[in-house]
């Protein structure tokens, strides 16, 4: 988003914005409902608005298609794929890249601005000739790429309780986004603990590497009804304050 911003101040090349959405199955974004909000109702209008294209990807593929992937040979062969790997994601893999990888194909020579920042010095290195970062030309931080997406009214929502956007059902995400997917997207949450406990998966009872769903859901429910110790102290006026005066 600061990288299309800064496309337009200082009036740099800018052909089309290119999004992919992964999406958890054929009717539901994999984005959290509130971002998904965000892209689709208020940052695409505000580009389209400006001239700015707008090309909206997404793979035939869905994540419930990689979970319930059969595997068919191996060691694992006749198992469910299940979550994704924390370290490997095939989520990526089947559902982001391909329909990119084929839209690069069929603008072969372009150049595509990405969006690292001045500060992210090793995914820096991973750019090439075809690959330039508008935030490093211009001395943009993460921080100051933040900034110029509020000063604009184009800062996500989520922002508000993550550091960064993902998938809702992607391990990497932090506890506050499952928390908050939990309270207030309980629908979602509940598809996830549904398919935790899917048997004949490669993993068996694991979403992150060492923590799942259903810890998740005890945990949370744990810190949900959790008393404190004002909670616990009587009253002014309860017979136990006077009993003990």
């Amino acid at each position: 988003m600061a990288t299309a911003l800064l496309a337009l101040k200082y009036s740099e090349p800018l052909t089309a914005l290119v999004y992919c959405e992964v999406m958890f199955d054929q009717n539901i974004s994999g984005e959290l409902p509130e971002h998904a909000e965000f892209i689709h109702n208020v940052a695409i209008p505000w580009f389209e608005n400006r001239g700015v294209k707008v090309v909206h990807l997404k793979s035939d593929k869905t994540f419930l298609d990689v979970f319930w992937h059969k595997i068919k040979s191996g060691k694992n062969a006749g198992k469910i794929q299940g979550f994704p790997s924390p370290g490997f994601c095939k989520v990526q893999d089947r559902c982001k890249a391909p329909p990119l990888d084929r839209f690069y194909r069929n603008h072969k020579g372009a150049t595509q601005y990405i969006g690292f920042a001045k500060d992210e010095d090793e995914r820096l290195l991973k750019l090439n000739g075809s690959k330039l970062s508008l935030l490093s030309k211009y001395g943009y931080t993460q921080k100051d790429a933040r900034e110029i997406c509020r000063k604009n009214g184009l800062l996500s929502p989520i922002y508000e309780f993550c550091k960064r956007g993902g998938c809702f059902f992607c391990p990497n995400a932090s506890d506050n986004e499952f928390r908050h997917l939990r309270k207030y997207h309980r629908e979602l949450w509940d598809r996830l603990l549904e398919l935790q406990q899917v048997p004949n998966v490669v993993y068996p009872g694991r979403f992150r590497k060492n923590d799942n769903i259903i810890c998740m859901e005890s945990r949370f429910d744990l810190e949900d009804r959790q008393l404190s110790l004002f909670d616990c102290l009587p009253t002014a006026g309860s017979e136990d304050a006077l009993d003990k005066k």
